[in-house]
């Protein structure tokens, strides 16, 4: 099993991907502050948080639980970390290239933002990233052999695939939530038009560094 500094280490990567997703308005949090303007009440703020982290939630637990439940992760987690991290690494390289938001989540009406919310992260991979980290934390190759191993990777370790999504999606909610509500409360409207900022290119970079040390850990 993984040693305490390296598990404290992989915990935070989840907790900081979360506060990055929460940051950046492309995961949503400037459609929560439109739909309490436009409906002039705070209430109408918080619900559309909660849609936006649930539909966030839903992306990464569709993610991440395959990999709990899969016996063959036992024999070949080597190779399904080398092949996580390839393609968190190819995700970045296509989104550093194709720097456009995919077209269907503007179909998306405003009312469905849990729809919407798990639509982005699914699209921008966000689920992706933290398949190396969980794979990381599941070390299974430390675990017992076969049908205990399996038993303990349908169990014990779908449990820490739960913990991983709602980590991540505490963290992204805190995060993106309290920028909402700085911005409904003090800043206004006038904030989003004039310092509208995208960290796409962060992003993209960041795939790429997170997929790079999970394929240079897994040899």
């Amino acid at each position: 099993m993984e040693d305490a500094s390296t598990a404290t280490a992989l915990w935070w990567a989840v907790v900081a991907s979360g506060v990055y997703h929460g940051i950046n308005p492309g995961m949503g949090w400037p459609l929560a502050v439109s739909a309490a303007l436009m409906e002039r009440g705070a209430g109408a703020l918080y619900k559309a948080l909660l849609a936006l982290a649930a539909g966030h939630l839903l992306a990464m637990a569709m993610v991440l639980f395959p990999f709990s439940v899969m016996v063959t992760l036992v024999e070949w987690q080597r190779e399904l970390r080398i092949g996580a991290a390839v393609l968190v690494i190819g995700l970045g390289v296509y989104l550093l290239i194709n720097r456009r938001h995919p077209r269907f989540l503007a179909r998306v009406p405003p009312s469905r933002l849990m729809l919407w919310s798990f639509l982005a992260a699914m699209a921008h991979g966000a689920g992706l990233m933290l398949v190396p980290i969980y794979l990381g934390l599941c070390d299974a190759a430390a675990q017992e052999a076969g049908h205990v191993a399996a038993a303990r990777l349908m169990g014990s370790d779908a449990l820490r695939a739960g913990l991983v999504a709602l980590a991540h999606t505490l963290a992204m909610a805190a995060s993106g939530g309290a920028i909402a509500v700085g911005v409904y409360y003090w800043l206004g409207l006038a904030f989003l038009k004039k310092s509208w900022f995208n960290l796409d290119v962060v992003w993209a970079l960041s795939l790429i560094v997170v997929g790079a040390v999970a394929l240079f850990a897994s040899h």
